[in-house]
């Protein structure tokens, strides 16, 4: 771990505290309990985190015990870095083996990280005895995340309602994603999936857990772990036309017909809802949170004024929230009932083009609108299996709150290898 350290203190002498924080990464469950909180007392203190700073230092000086180890996993997760809390809450809990708050914490740090798979073993380890509330909820959530829709089933349906009110909308939420992930199997079935809800079914799992349509999947990098997904977009004119093809072909499939389209205050946004607008024959009005029947068009949803994000959640009467490039490393604080495409970086076509917004907008509506072939290795997607799928479930879509999902799911990603 000298060596570790040495990074460390490398990284952090050049002010570079995100590469300080990923050069830890690797050693987070075979370095010393101790080496690691070191290491985060140095990162906590360039970052000026007083409570990690003096939860790493107790830890560091008392490895075994038990609420030091707890107090220090519970700030690592508090500040982002849930991968340093794994190694001393299980550690912790091996110690304490009945605490109930230490397997939670555990269980959040695991989920932080994307690590389903681990927390279900975890929880369904602990046998016949697991309690309802929180923890047989949160064996049906990781148990879905982790991608095993008939076991999710089956241990919801022994689930009882919680008594506490506190407990209600997480789990009116869980049996939305339920019912949604079925509805989605069916539908992929229906649309000639060749494995419904499978780990290479990214539009499934999509609607399944978000309750969005997902337009289109990437053709590029498809067996290098992206599985439909982009990394860094260098976004274009025809990229955009063609979500809106999508748009168009699933407000058709839908039976949805919208009288306006709502900009939103970005220029990004105001740009793609103008060409929108033109594609769709509808008037563009400004965004009004209590509209009915219109479509609201966003570019990047993670780029709007959090404020705005928060009318967006519980929908009007009629409202449809389209985005184009939906980040799926860091999902926008509300869930589109549209994504164009999935990405964790995009620059759009127009960043250095000063024209007004309404000429660009012209030009997206006039570009031609196709499926990018890719690098070849991507399965067809054609417009007559989105139409079925999207058919399959217009009884489901548009019928909850646009709730965040912070995971990506069981669709796997060289991101979250």
């Amino acid at each position: 771990m000298t060596n570790t350290m040495d990074e460390v203190r490398r990284f952090l002498k050049k002010d570079d505290l995100p590469g300080a924080v990923r050069s830890l990464r690797p050693h987070a469950e075979t370095a010393s309990i101790t080496e690691l909180a070191k290491a985060a007392r140095a990162l906590a203190d360039a970052a000026g985190f007083k409570d990690l700073a003096r939860a790493a230092k107790a830890a560091a000086k008392r490895p075994g015990e038990p609420q030091a180890l707890y107090d220090f996993g519970y700030a690592c997760v508090e500040h982002g870095i849930a991968f340093l809390a794994v190694a001393p809450l299980r550690e912790a809990l091996r110690m304490l083996p009945d605490s109930r708050p230490l397997l939670a914490e555990l269980v959040s740090a695991l989920e932080d990280e994307h690590r389903h798979t681990e927390a279900v073993v975890l929880l369904s380890g602990r046998g016949q005895g697991l309690p309802a509330w929180p923890e047989t909820y949160l064996l049906v959530h990781h148990t879905l995340l982790a991608g095993d829709l008939d076991t999710a089933e089956r241990i919801s349906r022994s689930l009882p309602a919680p008594e506490d009110p506190q407990w209600s909308g997480a789990h009116d939420r869980q049996l939305r994603r339920l019912r949604r992930t079925g509805q989605a199997r069916r539908a992929q079935n229906a649309a000639g999936q060749a494995d419904p809800l499978g780990r290479a079914d990214l539009r499934g799992w999509h609607y399944g857990l978000t309750g969005g349509l997902l337009g289109t999947l990437s053709p590029y990098g498809w067996d290098a772990g992206m599985t439909g997904r982009y990394a860094y977009l260098g976004d274009t004119r025809e990229q955009c036309r063609q979500g809106l093809a999508r748009l168009a072909l699933a407000l058709e499939a839908a039976g949805r017909r919208p009288a306006t389209v709502s900009l939103l205050p970005g220029r990004s946004d105001r740009i793609l809802g103008l060409a929108a607008a033109r594609v769709l024959g509808l008037p563009a009005v400004p965004y009004e949170p209590a509209r009915t029947d219109t479509l609201v068009v966003a570019y990047d949803l993670n780029a709007a004024d959090p404020d705005l994000l928060r009318t967006l959640h519980a929908r009007a009467d009629g409202q449809i929230l389209s985005e184009h490039a939906t980040c799926w490393t860091d999902p926008p604080a509300v869930s589109a009932d549209f994504s164009a495409l999935l990405c964790q970086f995009v620059s759009p076509p127009w960043k250095d083009d000063q024209r007004p917004e309404e000429e660009i907008a012209r030009d997206i509506a006039q570009a031609a609108a196709g499926r990018d072939e890719g690098d070849g290795a991507t399965p067809p997607d054609p417009d007559e299996a989105f139409r079925a799928f999207v058919a399959a479930v217009r009884d489901g879509w548009l019928t909850a709150p646009r709730d965040r999902v912070a995971s990506p799911g069981p669709v796997p990603s060289s991101r979250f290898a």
